[in-house]
């Protein structure tokens, strides 16, 4: 990924401390940290990143029925939630 543009963020010591720590710990810099977390919490990932993600869904072996069988499946009958 290309890093191409720069943005300045003000922390309060104690959290660039926590934060320059957890960096330190999971072995990558403060930035690639924020980086990772702006995407967690925001839902920006690349292309690439979700591709591979469909890529390791439909790799996954999974029960599937047909579409009629798992609502019954999934939906309780009024008896199910009757005392």
């Amino acid at each position: 990924m290309e890093l191409s543009k720069k943005t300045t963020i003000l922390f309060s010591p104690q959290l660039h401390n926590r934060l320059a720590q957890l960096a330190s710990e999971k072995h990558v810099s403060l930035g690639e940290l924020v980086r990772s977390a702006c995407e967690k919490e925001y839902g920006l990932y690349s292309d690439e990143t979700r591709l591979n993600a469909v890529r390791r869904l439909a790799k996954l072996d999974l029960p599937v029925d047909e579409t009629c069988t798992m609502k019954e499946q999934s939906v309780p009958t009024p008896e199910d939630l009757s005392p």
